[in-house]
């Protein structure tokens, strides 16, 4: 099974299962980091987040409003390596 580093803040580095179920949201908490979110459904876009590098997959399709060079984290995955500003 491949798994994706995903590194938060160039502080914090995590390494998690390729088609682990946990939305990079949920990861992002496992980490120990607080995230700013509201709803968890890609409603609000209130946890908007910096994608630095790499790529995600959307397990569901955001309603809210996403910036380029923008993720929300509640409603995908790292799709590979990832650096993310939070």
């Amino acid at each position: 099974m491949a798994s994706c580093k995903i590194t938060i803040n160039q502080v914090i580095h995590v390494e998690v299962e390729a088609d682990a179920p946990a939305s990079l949201l949920e990861t992002i908490e496992q980490a120990g980091v607080e995230p700013r979110f509201h709803c968890r459904n890609g409603f609000c876009g209130a946890c908007r987040t910096k994608l630095i590098s790499g790529t995600v997959r959307y397990t569901t399709e955001p309603l809210a409003y996403i910036r380029q060079g923008d993720i929300l984290p509640c409603v995908c995955q790292a799709d590979s390596d990832i650096v993310i500003e939070h």
